[in-house]
């Protein structure tokens, strides 16, 4: 052994870049990459990240494939910072990656996105992760950081494991954040900042993806465009707190000052609908829906804002959305 940490990325986008920056520039780890649609441009020169706060840099990592059976063989921590579609299929195609002792970093937007990964690996830890990491692949392999940047990071627990051993895993994994000079926070409640935040994204991501607007147009739209907003943020406040997941009072007031105070947004979801991608739907509206559904919430906003877009991602994906 030469003291190397080994760690696997998976999904080099603008928010896996700006990870794969911080995770390579750790002495003790030795990066992999599994790039996708930007494979060839990462393979030939490396990522280039302008950042605001980290300075203009070009970097290299050990290896780049474009599939995880090309990098078979044993790592520490497989980081995925892939969207959250196809969930089961990804963990699935992680196989030859995955070691009985492999940590697995989950760094996405929604809710319910261990759940597939537990069920493939149930023996592996899993450190799960929200992001506010403002960054934009402006072209494959470039990506610019503006100033936004905290990562919440909690363990999914497993009952196979000793706590001390999840804890030491944790512990280990914030140490690379840290020598990496990133901000981060530790939960002891994970969940609870994943909800927070799809209680944003169900409304932002949505609204702008269905209307086609910016999140200040949408506002000021009409008198209605402000009470459906709210009633759909506490729709799902609801299904979590049902959910046994403890949302704090206040918090729709909370994200309203935080939405008002900003630009108007063009969200990520928003963005893919324009480039015909499909949409991360499941871990932000499909999982919340279910389980209203399998707990007896009533959620009339939430059922229709889901079910419309499905009929756009739907379109996306079969070719036939607007020009």
């Amino acid at each position: 052994m030469d003291g190397k940490i080994n760690v696997l990325l998976y999904g080099v986008g603008a928010i896996g870049s700006f990870y794969a920056f911080i995770l390579n520039r750790v002495p003790s780890v030795r990066l992999t990459l599994v790039a996708r649609s930007n494979y060839e441009a990462v393979k030939a020169n490396g990522i280039t990240l302008n950042s605001d706060i980290h300075g203009k840099h070009t970097f290299r990592p050990f290896k780049v494939v474009n599939n995880p059976t090309n990098a078979a063989g044993h790592y520490d921590y497989i980081v995925c910072v892939n969207k959250a579609i196809k969930q089961a299929a990804v963990a699935k195609s992680l196989t030859p990656v995955v070691g009985e002792t492999t940590t697995i970093v989950l760094i996405q937007n929604g809710v319910g996105n261990e759940d597939p990964f537990r069920a493939q690996f149930p023996n592996c830890s899993i450190l799960s992760c929200v992001t506010w990491v403002g960054a934009t692949q402006t072209s494959p392999g470039i990506v610019t950081h503006i100033k936004s940047e905290n990562t919440e990071i909690g363990l999914f627990p497993n009952p196979l494991l000793s706590p001390s051993l999840e804890a030491t895993r944790l512990s280990d994994f914030t140490a690379l954040l840290k020598a990496g000079n990133t901000k981060f926070v530790v939960e002891s409640n994970i969940q609870i900042r994943r909800w927070e935040k799809v209680v944003w994204n169900v409304a932002w991501n949505a609204i702008t993806s269905l209307t086609q607007i910016d999140t200040q147009t949408w506002l000021h739209s009409s008198p209605d465009a402000i009470p459906l907003t709210k009633a759909l943020m506490e729709e799902v406040i609801e299904v979590a707190r049902k959910s046994g997941v403890p949302m704090r009072d206040g918090l729709v007031d909370e994200l309203f000052t935080k939405i008002l105070a900003l630009p108007g947004v063009y969200t990520s979801m928003q963005k893919d609908v324009v480039a015909r991608n499909p949409l991360e739907i499941d871990v932000i509206l499909g999982v919340p829906v279910r389980k209203a559904r399998e707990l007896g919430v009533k959620i009339p906003v939430l059922e229709v804002i889901y079910t419309l877009v499905t009929a756009v991602d739907y379109g996306v994906r079969e070719g036939n959305i607007f020009p």
